[in-house]
């Protein structure tokens, strides 16, 4: 088991990696492609909208298929359409390619959450997928750092080029150290599909953990593409510097993972639900300040930390939603998940044209907040048994 969580660890930080690396970079794509920087911004759009369309599809495919065979191949996909993003002579061909790339990487994450779902017990599951939780934040915070300071060096079809790279080393690994899991195939039926989507829905909590998530993606994942221009039009330049304020996200992920045992023995699940909540709905508000960027740095630290107080805990009642349709239930999680970060960028670019920075960011603070507190109200373990 030791060997296969490491296996699925390793993939997931290259998932995280090709999710985020980009964001730092945005201003110099803008530049180097000739578009403004909030249209370069939807980027993050492009890639994040095609992995929510796909969820239905590839949730449905891991119930049925070899888990492990099909997040694989959507990793071949993924690094192949990085590599050829790196190549595009124009805006209009690069942006096709991250939308490829975010079809591919639907198949990884949710896949993964779904394996070990299957493989270890729920008493055991919170611990096992904070040793995910890990590698996801050491490959946002290694990507977005090494993105800005390859960016600075290199360029940014450096920075595709690179992850294109790692990515096809990750897929060897995977091969090698995830043969034989998982190596039974079901019979393909529509009735079956149809079925497990009835019993995820006849969950009377399906309905909480997929409104909370996308509104979590909306109002925090929301910012990220635009953190580089809003250093900018401060007087910071610096690509990397960027990447270090995004990368404090990361820092904050990397604590919560390495003390979510004390934190549930101590907390609670729903006072870790409240509490998160509270602390990612203060920092994106307190983004309206405008301070220093080692202040903003610290901010995005304790967001990542309050996201994954309550994100982690949400992740767990999505995967006990209907645990014979496990895969199907953490796929539509990550539908309405990342269906809310492609609608980000849009809305926060639509809030500062109208209602101005400040107040998109009060907004989206008080909703993330409100966020904990509805999760902590409805999401009990005496409710899960319904």
């Amino acid at each position: 088991m030791t060997r296969v969580l490491n296996v699925l660890a390793f993939v997931a930080f290259s998932a995280s990696l090709f999710m985020r690396a980009v964001d730092p970079v945005v201003p110099q794509i803008a530049l180097g492609l000739h578009v403004e920087p909030s249209t370069a911004a939807l980027l993050s759009s492009a890639f994040a909208l095609p992995f929510a369309l796909i969820q239905p599809l590839l949730g449905a495919l891991a119930d049925i298929f070899n888990k492990v065979r099909l997040m694989l191949g959507c990793l071949a996909v993924l690094a192949a359409a990085t590599l050829a993003g790196a190549l595009a002579t124009n805006f209009q061909l690069l942006l096709m390619t991250r939308g490829l790339a975010g079809l591919a990487a639907g198949g990884l994450m949710p896949i993964i959450f779904a394996i070990i779902g299957d493989l270890v017990p729920i008493n055991e599951r919170q611990v096992a997928m904070a040793r995910i939780l890990f590698a996801i934040m050491i490959g946002n915070l290694f990507g977005f750092i090494s993105a800005g300071v390859i960016a600075d060096l290199l360029g940014w079809r450096a920075v595709l080029t690179g992850m294109a790279v790692l990515g096809f080393v990750i897929l060897a690994v995977g091969v090698q150290g995830l043969r034989g899991v998982g190596a039974t195939d079901r019979r393909f039926t529509l009735a079956s599909i149809a079925g497990n989507y009835r019993a995820i829905f006849s969950n009377p909590l399906a309905k909480v953990c997929f409104g909370a998530v996308f509104v979590e993606a909306v109002f925090m994942y929301g910012i990220f593409p635009h953190m580089a221009s809003l250093l900018r039009a401060g007087g910071e330049l610096r690509a990397s510097i960027a990447g270090v304020v995004l990368g404090g996200f990361g820092v904050g992920g990397i604590i919560y993972s390495l003390r979510v045992a004390w934190l549930l023995a101590r907390l609670g699940e729903t006072w870790m639900m409240r509490i998160g909540g509270a602390l990612m709905g203060l920092s994106i508000a307190f983004l309206a300040v405008r301070g220093p960027w080692p202040v903003d740095a610290v901010d995005f630290a304790l967001l990542g930390f309050g996201f994954f107080m309550l994100h982690a805990v949400i992740q767990i009642y999505a995967s006990e939603l209907a645990p014979a349709a496990r895969g199907s239930a953490m796929s539509l999680h990550a539908f309405f998940y990342f269906l809310g970060q492609a609608a980000g960028p849009a809305i926060y670019s639509l809030g500062f044209a109208t209602i101005g920075v400040t107040a998109i960011l009060v907004v989206g603070g008080v909703m993330l907040a409100a966020t904990g507190l509805i999760c902590a109200h409805y999401l009990r373990r005496d409710a899960a048994a319904v």
